[in-house]
């Protein structure tokens, strides 16, 4: 889900259903893929009017939306250039950040969990992954395909779930992220797209959550949304090994929609004491105001 984070040339426009519009029901509910006017092959995913998913088909290493070029900076960061990787992405979208990894880390093992199988088979249909990626795609909840996961396997598990503009509660907890080290390889990274507005409860929470399973954490948002200003997206990601911090922070900072990354103490002051989340009393992201998607 991104709100107003998007980057100029990916926002929602009025009418939709115009000239090369694609409109089709999907399990979750109207799916939308709109042109987008300054790039001749790229489109937006919307489902019931929420931006999911920016995809350029022409170039796969192009990141329209702000908090897909964080994480694809945490794809670059997580091993050397080019060098292969195995990823899951819970979440698929329009498969956005499957293709950035493929163009980018070619030979690399990917594996996609997305629960609408009727979107699976729409973005199938009109943006087609390129034969040559090695990107498996299962059509089940995410929690389940999660589990369906070798042990060790993964070097990078990537979270980007919602359902309509929620995450679900129950990959929120502490026992999700269980199963997420269990599949992660030696020093593999977790990263996760967050999204919550003020009192910034839902992410203070995710920060204590991930912190009672993960020894080092970071953390990259907009700066109105670290002051609690506006409902938006985060980006956390945690490892048991020493993250890459100064060089996130710097390709944050610099891209086009700028950000802030925050780690070790000073993220810890931000969880301000949050207890984590456990399946138990876990809940679903908060509901954003309409005014995100406008």
């Amino acid at each position: 889900m991104a709100g107003k984070d998007r980057d100029r040339g990916t926002g929602r426009r009025r009418g939709r259903d115009g000239a090369g519009a694609v409109v089709g029901q999907v399990d979750g509910g109207r799916a939308e893929l709109e042109p987008d006017r300054e790039r001749a092959d790229a489109w937006t995913l919307l489902i019931d009017g929420a931006p999911q998913s920016h995809v350029d088909l022409a170039d796969p290493r192009h990141l329209g939306f702000a908090y897909q070029r964080r994480i694809g900076h945490l794809i670059d960061l997580a091993a050397p250039a080019r060098q292969p990787l195995n990823v899951v992405h819970l979440g698929g979208g329009a498969f956005t950040l499957a293709r950035y990894t493929a163009a980018t880390r070619p030979r690399s093992g990917q594996q996609v969990v997305e629960i609408d199988a009727a979107l699976v088979a729409f973005v199938r249909q009109h943006l087609p992954l390129d034969p040559q990626a090695r990107v498996r795609v299962r059509a089940v909840d995410a929690r389940a395909g999660l589990a369906k996961v070798a042990d060790g396997w993964a070097d990078l598990v990537i979270a980007d779930v919602f359902h309509g503009a929620r995450t679900p509660a129950h990959l929120t907890s502490a026992e999700f992220l269980d199963d997420v080290r269990r599949t992660l390889a030696p020093g593999g990274w977790y990263a996760a797209n967050l999204a919550d507005g003020p009192p910034l409860a839902h992410l203070r929470g995710q920060i204590a959550t991930a912190a009672s399973r993960f020894g080092h954490l970071a953390l990259a948002a907009d700066p109105v949304v670290w002051r609690g200003r506006r409902f938006g997206n985060a980006v956390l990601v945690a490892a048991d090994r020493e993250l890459p911090v100064a060089e996130f922070t710097r390709r944050v900072a610099s891209d086009p929609h700028p950000g802030r990354v925050e780690h070790g103490r000073a993220l810890a002051d931000f969880a301000g004491g949050a207890l984590p989340v456990a399946d138990v009393s876990a809940v679903a992201s908060p509901q954003p105001p309409p005014s995100v998607f406008r």
